[in-house]
């Protein structure tokens, strides 16, 4: 039983030190795992988004509150004016969450530019996604004040051949960007001026 009870006694104080452990870890880490992130996953989608930018968006970034988490949006400067600002939202693909950047041309409400950051899709098939220009061109100048679907579902997004459900992933991420910019456009717009000031 004495044994039983010093068994029990080490492996709590093992697992305590060890949930303590990674807790530090992850809290000292996680500034540097977030600019990996940034640099290796997002940046990348973010340069082509703010091709011809006067500014390097990556570091124009200011954070919201959006859905009780902390987003990070990123601003453009075109013409001496910070009108574009792009932020990742997600949706639902066929192999789980796609994250999608969205370029949002904010004098105009409309979309600017899409990108895939993340997904876990279908190699050749729904990771076309990712690397097909024509598919995310297709989302270019639509209203981010309206909602948008596939074709196949009646709307008047091309899905990609063969990925329908990964269409409608990246549309969902889309929908979603749009009505997290409805909702904070204020305050998005006002976060960008004072940014490029």
């Amino acid at each position: 039983m004495r044994d039983m009870i010093k068994m029990v006694v080490v492996i709590t104080l093992l697992s305590t030190l060890s949930g303590g452990l990674l807790a530090y870890l992850q809290e000292a880490l996680g500034p540097q795992i977030e600019q990996q992130k940034l640099v290796f996953v997002k940046g990348p989608v973010l340069e082509a988004l703010f091709e011809g930018a006067e500014n390097k968006p990556v570091d124009s970034r200011f954070k919201l509150t959006v859905d009780g988490e902390e987003t990070s949006f990123f601003v453009g400067v075109y013409d001496g004016q910070p009108s574009v600002v792009a932020f990742e939202a997600y949706g639902s693909g066929f192999g789980g969450n796609i994250g999608v950047m969205v370029a949002v041309d904010t004098t105009k409400d409309e979309i600017y530019g899409i990108g895939v950051t993340t997904h876990s899709e279908t190699p050749g098939l729904g990771s076309r996604a990712k690397t097909d220009p024509a598919f995310a061109a297709g989302f270019r100048h639509l209203s981010v004040l309206e909602s948008h679907k596939v074709k196949p579902d009646g709307g008047g997004v091309d899905a990609l051949s063969g990925a329908t459900v990964t269409s409608r992933g990246v549309v969902a991420a889309v929908n979603k960007a749009d009505e997290i910019y409805k909702a904070h456009k204020d305050e998005i717009v006002q976060q960008a001026k004072a940014l490029a000031l």
